[in-house]
């Protein structure tokens, strides 16, 4: 079957735009115009992922990814022309899977919209993670780089857990702190750029020029899969 793409956005010519793009592409596509009309279809009809504008007539979009995460895990992509850190890191915390501004190019958010769903995965699924040439089994917790096992710290493979656990995911700076160290370390970024520095020594092919683990400026990182 299809996966389902739920398009929340008040602008038809958006909304038509995308259902033809989606459509192309293979997807079923569900509408909605307002946030109350969006949230109560993401109820009645669970979609496999929601594209949702945060400029809604009725409520803001920050508030509906929060009210979605309240009753589902379903990935949600941010569509807006809100373009600042703030709105971005926003709608990450919120729960957000992944946020572009507007105008877009549509091979990105097809890209973007494949990578959502391949990254929810059915529960049953091997916990193993691939992302170049390493491969992050997270059952036996062994990291391997061209078949070769890679030595970790404790704190080392505790975030390259949670990268693995959401790949093609930006996290946040915040999010990422406050699952590997605590709520009461989450403005210590310091922390986070030595770690992450300390995997890409150990897992990336140039350190200098990251393929894996890659920055979103200002936001946080993602553990890529592919280009």
């Amino acid at each position: 079957m299809s996966a389902r793409v739920l398009v929340i956005d008040d602008e038809p010519q958006i909304r038509r735009f995308l259902r033809i793009s989606l459509s192309a592409n293979g997807y079923a596509v569900g509408e909605a115009e307002t946030a109350a009309a969006g949230v109560a279809a993401a109820r009645a009809e669970p979609p496999d992922l929601v594209v949702l504008d945060l400029g809604l007539p009725d409520r803001d979009g920050q508030e509906v990814i929060s009210e979605i995460r309240g009753f589902s895990a379903v990935p949600i992509i941010v569509l807006s022309v809100r373009a600042d850190e703030f709105d971005k890191v926003e709608a990450l915390d919120r729960g957000a899977t992944d946020y572009v501004v507007k105008p877009f190019g549509i091979a990105e958010l097809m890209a973007r919209v494949r990578a959502a769903l391949r990254a929810r995965a059915p529960a049953d699924a091997p916990e193993v993670v691939t992302a170049g040439a390493v491969t992050v089994d997270l059952s036996r917790r062994v990291v391997r780089r061209d078949g070769e096992e890679v030595h970790l710290s404790k704190k080392e493979w505790e975030l390259l857990a949670l990268f693995a656990r959401n790949p093609d995911h930006v996290l946040t700076h915040r999010q990422i702190l406050k699952e590997v160290w605590g709520p009461a370390h989450v403005t210590d970024t310091a922390y986070l750029r030595v770690y992450v520095n300390q995997l890409r020594q150990k897992l990336e092919a140039d350190p200098s020029a990251p393929m894996l683990l890659v920055n979103d400026p200002g936001v946080g990182y993602r553990l890529r899969l592919g280009d």
